[in-house]
């Protein structure tokens, strides 16, 4: 990342972060403190390689600095490049909390500056813990936050589950008003209810889904413990392939991801 370029995507402070509900309670967060350069925190886990990760994906993951390190002003820099690696065009890299970190209903949310370009594909998403044993979808999938970097102004949600996964899976989105997402720092957020999960961003709920809005005898995968995922995506069947206007190197600026649970009376 040029010296230009981190000091424009840093001029936007993240915004003032309390949970929608007074009822949620911090249990767990990764601010991403630390020296220029240096890894995130162990919990943070990269998933290495290529072959399209199920969705024709062109990049190759990587667990190299300049692919994702901390920038030392207090964010998680996950960064694509457009350089060859292993038959990939380009370099990126994808992070799991998968077997260091895991939590149950509650509420997750992360705070991000997202990068603007055709063929960019951020993300902020878990998977269920039981994914090594029973797979995808049985094991649900909630995606907190999907962007097409050609559509930089609208956030995407989405559940999968066995029954209503892919291209059959629940949605929703949400478009700014003016500007975009890689203008400057929001909270994008689930809450997980035994009987709902609600999507915000910022202080904007996005959907509500129930087990009654899924496919008729589909089952509710969503009451167990999930690991997460952040990751910068370059192509895939979700969006557009990169073209000649697609800004490389291209980042994702991770201020905090953080962990409720509600409190009971």
């Amino acid at each position: 990342m040029t010296a230009a370029l981190l000091i424009g995507l840093l001029a936007c402070a993240p915004p003032a972060e309390a949970p929608y509900d007074p009822s949620w309670t911090l249990v767990w967060s990764d601010e991403f403190d630390g020296p220029a350069g240096s890894p995130p925190s162990d919990v943070w886990v990269p998933d290495i390689g290529a072959g399209g990760w199920g969705n024709e994906q062109l990049e190759y993951n990587t667990d190299d600095p300049d692919n994702a390190s901390l920038d030392g002003a207090g964010h998680l820099a996950i960064t694509a490049r457009r350089e060859a690696r292993d038959g990939a065009e380009y370099t990126s890299a994808r992070l799991t909390t998968a077997g260091r970190y895991t939590h149950g209903p509650g509420r997750f949310e992360a705070v991000m500056q997202l990068p603007a370009g055709t063929g960019l594909w951020p993300a902020f998403w878990m998977l269920g813990e039981d994914y090594p044993t029973v797979g995808w979808p049985n094991c649900g999938e909630i995606d907190i936050l999907e962007l097409r970097g050609e559509e930089p102004d609208t956030a995407n949600v989405a559940i999968h589950g066995p029954g209503y996964s892919g291209g059959g899976s629940l949605s929703g989105s949400l478009t700014l008003t003016e500007g975009t997402f890689a203008d400057g720092f929001h909270t994008f957020a689930v809450d997980i209810d035994p009987d709902h999960l609600t999507f915000w961003v910022d202080d904007r709920r996005v959907r509500t889904v129930r087990p009654g809005d899924l496919p008729g005898g589909a089952p509710w995968v969503f009451d167990e413990s999930w690991f997460l995922l952040l990751n910068l995506a370059v192509g895939g069947t979700y969006l557009a392939e990169p073209d000649d206007t697609t800004p490389f190197p291209a980042t994702v600026l991770v201020d905090a991801v953080r962990v409720y649970e509600r409190e009971t009376p």
